[in-house]
């Protein structure tokens, strides 16, 4: 399977454009907003770089340290919009999870919050690309969890490939 650039641009802009929707619940901790921007960057032409992977790490760790579920949440969401770009060329169910994940995320992120994880998904259904359409429908179908996460997983990649 080959992944082009531009599908990967593609996939990480709308990433991140689904994550920084979670932004606002992790308020104090600038790491998940720089790998958003990190993100951004590279969707619009920037190169892959060690900085993207940089500021994928950091929020990670800024998920580890939040003490609010949501705001671990909206992290995540971060972490995946970042790693978006690295998407492997494999043909393997948990290369879905790296495709819906940013969305996913963040949807549980609102609903941890009291929001709405529908609206969310929502959301980045009407959002997503034709691009990241067709590239999920390129991967075997997702082998997602019985949590919340999974069934929000569920929900994205069932509309997603629709």
């Amino acid at each position: 399977m080959e992944l082009t650039l531009d599908e990967l641009r593609a996939l990480t802009g709308w990433a991140a454009d689904c994550a920084a929707r979670a932004l606002p619940l992790i308020p104090g901790d600038p790491r998940p907003a720089a790998a958003i921007s990190a993100a951004r960057e590279f969707a619009s032409g920037g190169p892959r770089t060690k900085a993207l992977r940089t500021a994928a790490w950091a929020a990670l760790a800024a998920a580890g340290a939040a003490e609010d579920p949501a705001a671990s949440a909206a992290a995540r969401a971060a972490v995946g919009a970042a790693g978006a770009a690295y998407l492997h060329p494999l043909e393997s169910p948990h290369q879905v999870k790296h495709i819906v994940g940013p969305s996913q995320q963040a949807a549980l992120a609102c609903e941890l919050a009291g929001g709405d994880a529908s609206a969310e998904i929502a959301w980045a259904l009407d959002h997503a690309p034709p691009e990241v359409r067709e590239l999920l429908r390129r991967f075997p179908p997702g082998k997602p969890g019985r949590t919340r996460l999974g069934e929000l997983h569920r929900q994205l990649e069932t509309a997603l490939r629709g």
